[in-house]
């Protein structure tokens, strides 16, 4: 039988609205930013169904969790801390990015301030701190929720960590692919790894299988941060949401820029590094980069690089031996990420 994924979407999304909600008219407005970063109101706090994203890391959670033989609807709570999690890491990544849009709507920064978007952002941190402890209500142990607390503790300083080593690398002119892969490892794949593998933990899977879904996690967080690169470079912006060539026109050190610099720098050549280290581009600048990265294999390599780690990821699955509904839609939810083009 196959997995109904709007059913996981649903209890999602009706615990994410029990969560972020508010009786006292004092917070009622902070609580209302919130409802608007999540897709639930508008800038007038007026109820609307605005694009959400595809809730990727809690229903990959609740994927874990009945592929090990466990309850889904009682990991429900730790699958709402994670999307609480990833949310909170967008507000403050929309302002650390100076980022006017997200999913085609003005960002919460934008719309209400800087001060209210760091301190809506850490809201959102310390409700998701909350959502976790819900686990209790579901019957799980102490030992399990408070195990479940650490490991998103854990995840959020390496979210931290690898946002520091993002912003860090806009300000140096080169970057290697091992301090680039380090970066999204922590920007990127340690929350997936936390999804999947905190699914199994709550599901009752034993440490060994638990490491197994937490590398699949990790591997295919680097898939999807590599394809994100090569979208923030050459993905359509009515798909994206985002301006073309967006990551360029923020000088970060994404994938093809780090390989094209190496590919330079091991034939002694250096024009991507003497490019950024312009105080100022314009439009032909841009075009110049581009045209740079095309003529080193830029693009292909990263596709390349994404396919190897989509590859690695599947294999700790099949490694596990389990075949389940559950198990083959982290598979197919896997082969999405390599094939999306937003």
């Amino acid at each position: 039988m196959r997995v109904d994924l709007d059913t996981y979407r649903d209890a999602i999304e009706a615990e994410l609205r029990d969560i972020v909600r508010t009786d006292e008219e004092a917070a009622s407005r902070l609580f209302g930013m919130l409802q608007y970063h999540m897709g639930w109101v508008d800038a007038a706090f007026h109820p609307e169904e605005a694009p959400k994203g595809k809730r990727l890391r809690p229903v990959m959670c609740l994927l874990a969790c009945e592929a090990v033989g466990g309850a889904w609807r009682g990991a429900v709570p730790a699958a709402a801390a994670i999307e609480l999690i990833h949310n909170f890491s967008l507000i403050h990544d929309d302002i650390e990015d100076n980022s006017d849009t997200r999913r085609h709507r003005a960002t919460l920064w934008r719309l209400w301030g800087l001060a209210h978007g760091i301190n809506s952002g850490d809201a959102l941190w310390a409700i998701a701190r909350t959502a976790v402890y819900r686990l209790s209500d579901h019957g799980y142990p102490p030992e399990i929720v408070l195990g479940a607390a650490r490991r998103l503790d854990e995840t959020c300083v390496e979210l931290c960590i690898g946002q520091y080593l993002d912003l860090a690398f806009a300000e140096r002119q080169t970057v290697t692919l091992a301090e680039y892969e380090r970066m999204i490892a922590g920007k990127t794949a340690a929350l997936l790894s936390a999804s999947v593998g905190l699914g199994a933990m709550v599901g009752g899977a034993p440490p060994e299988i638990v490491a197994a879904y937490d590398a699949f996690g990790r591997d295919l967080g680097l898939v999807f941060q590599v394809v994100d690169d090569v979208l923030g470079i050459w993905g359509d912006p009515t798909m994206t949401g985002k301006p073309a060539a967006s990551d360029l026109l923020e000088r970060k050190k994404t994938l093809p820029i780090a390989y094209a610099m190496a590919w330079e720098r091991a034939r002694g050549q250096d024009e991507l590094a003497q490019v950024y280290s312009l105080p100022e581009w314009d439009a032909a600048t841009i075009k110049r980069i581009l045209s740079r990265l095309e003529s080193v294999g830029a693009r292909v390599y990263a596709q390349r690089r994404a396919a190897e780690l989509h590859q690695r990821a599947l294999r700790h699955l099949d490694s596990l031996g389990i075949e389940s509904p559950a198990q083959e839609m982290l598979r197919e939810l896997a082969a999405s990420l390599l094939d999306r083009n937003a």
